[in-house]
């Protein structure tokens, strides 16, 4: 019985990746998402463009149709600072800086929380519906999709910090006076340590950030000022 016990322990250990492995694969899965996503708005981008050719029975995008350039603005802003941000806390974090790539993580969820609040209020206030010509379906989409990829980062953000934080708190907890001490983000990674991914988790969180900033800018442009 014992033998079994420790030859399933010895399996479960072998068959876990370490975290170099685990390292590389979120590295790799955070670009290919990150292709995925500029693929799937491209659809919009080119539904944008092929219905304005079209411009059937000119209603491409009546008069009242007329989304709020001010709002559409501070969300793009937000997203884009938000992006930057998340860039610094990584950088944060690779120079030991542990206190300031958290400080920024929480105004990052902030913003990322700001921008799709915005974009809330500007549905709510904006006087057109989905139906209302060919512009406002691609609008209603695009903007609809974009809010879900924030929410996406925002939850991505959210337990990347989450786990530093709390492991923190757990080992300040266990050390005690005169024992250990020290932040644990700073020890050597470990196949069984949450933290080990940490750098990791960031790393491929603050790129897709940026991939997405950069759509976002490319909806405000075509959205608001073509």
């Amino acid at each position: 019985m014992t033998e079994l016990a420790s030859e399933a322990t010895l399996h479960a250990v072998l068959e876990r990746e370490p975290p170099l492995v685990m390292e590389r694969n979120l590295r790799v899965a955070a670009r290919l998402w990150s292709s995925a996503t500029v693929f799937f708005f491209f659809a919009f981008l080119f539904a944008y463009f092929y219905l304005r050719s079209l411009n059937e029975q000119h209603l491409w995008r009546p008069k009242h149709v007329d989304p709020s350039v001010a709002l559409g603005t501070v969300q793009a802003v937000a997203v884009v600072v938000a992006a930057v941000l998340l860039r610094d806390a990584l950088r944060q974090r690779r120079a030991e800086r542990l206190d300031a790539w958290r400080l920024r993580g929480v105004v990052t969820i902030v913003l990322l929380a700001a921008a799709i609040g915005v974009q809330i209020a500007e549905w709510a206030t904006q006087g057109f519906g989905p139906t209302d010509g060919a512009f406002a379906s691609v609008y209603i989409g695009w903007t609809s999709f974009e809010v879900i990829f924030l929410v996406g980062l925002l939850y991505w953000v959210e337990t990347t910090l989450a786990t530093s934080l709390r492991h923190r708190r757990h080992t300040d907890y266990r050390f005690g006076p005169g024992e250990a001490s020290g932040d644990p983000d700073k020890l050597a990674p470990d196949i069984d340590d949450p933290l080990s991914l940490v750098p990791a988790q960031l790393e491929a969180v603050s790129f897709f950030a940026g991939v997405l900033a950069v759509i976002v800018v490319i909806s405000w442009i075509v959205l608001y000022l073509l």
